[in-house]
């Protein structure tokens, strides 16, 4: 998914941060309406994840199908590949990928990629803009729940966005399968939420997200680079009265060396 809670009213108390086992609706990039669905906030804590984030999905258009800001200016800033630009020719799995905005922009970039998400209704709408954009030969999509079924492989680039949820998610653990699924000298970015929109008035119940140091020191980091573990400020979408805002998000950036 990306699954997650994302911005604004769905910015639900993940578990722990998220739990999603296997996404977190990730690509809600701070662009698009607020989705107003303020029942994720309540959602009972045995709720099969499948379940949730089946209904999650298939209650109108949750995120805008842009790419995630943290992402792309992470890219941009350090590009992988050399001076080709946000991305370079190699493989990539985005983990969570809900309905797909990062996976498809960096299949634009020249990625092949891997998208996966637990939520087969937010990959078939994904799977249905890439098509559009010409990209579906670039992105295979996969439905995993993260927690029991992870993917097999290595990758160049493995991403995260806000592998948040509202009901159970080892993210700890899906963090650590992360990093071995990058292949040597390849990238792992994790990208989540730092605080809520700034419009807010209070956090939801339950929000306390890791800092990126608090992510960095629950990864076993032998034969890895710390690139980048720092908060960055990043569009918010606006509140359910229209009020618009920015949030703090976590951005870390992993390079294994061996």
């Amino acid at each position: 998914m990306n699954e997650a809670v994302a911005d604004g009213d769905t910015v639900a108390g993940h578990a722990g941060h998220e739990s999603h086992a296997g996404h977190d609706g990730h690509d809600h990039g701070g662009q698009g309406g607020s989705s107003g669905r303020h029942w994720i906030h309540d959602v009972d804590p045995a709720t099969d994840p499948t379940e949730l984030w089946e209904r999650f999905y298939s209650e109108g258009q949750p995120w805008s199908g842009r790419a995630n800001p943290a992402l792309v200016d992470e890219l941009a800033e350090r590009p992988i590949g050399g001076s080709g630009g946000s991305g370079a020719s190699g493989t990539a799995l985005d983990l969570g990928c809900g309905t797909g905005g990062d996976a498809i922009w960096l299949a634009g970039q020249g990625w092949q990629v891997d998208a996966v998400d637990i939520s087969p209704t937010a990959l078939a709408r994904g799977a249905a803009a890439a098509r559009a954009l010409g990209l579906d030969g670039r992105i295979r999509w996969s439905a995993h729940n993260l927690d029991t079924d992870f993917p097999t492989g290595a990758w160049d680039l493995v991403t995260t966005a806000y592998l948040h949820s509202p009901v159970a998610l080892d993210r700890e653990r899906i963090l650590r399968r992360a990093a071995t699924a990058v292949a040597v000298g390849g990238t792992l970015i994790i990208i989540g939420h730092l605080g809520a929109p700034s419009w807010m008035t209070e956090p939801p119940p339950h929000f306390d997200p890791p800092s990126p140091e608090e992510t960095v020191a629950s990864l076993d980091l032998t034969g890895w680079t710390v690139v980048a573990a720092r908060a960055v400020v990043v569009p918010s979408v606006p509140s359910p009265e229209g009020v618009p805002g920015t949030r703090t998000d976590s951005v870390v950036r992993l390079r294994r060396t061996g």
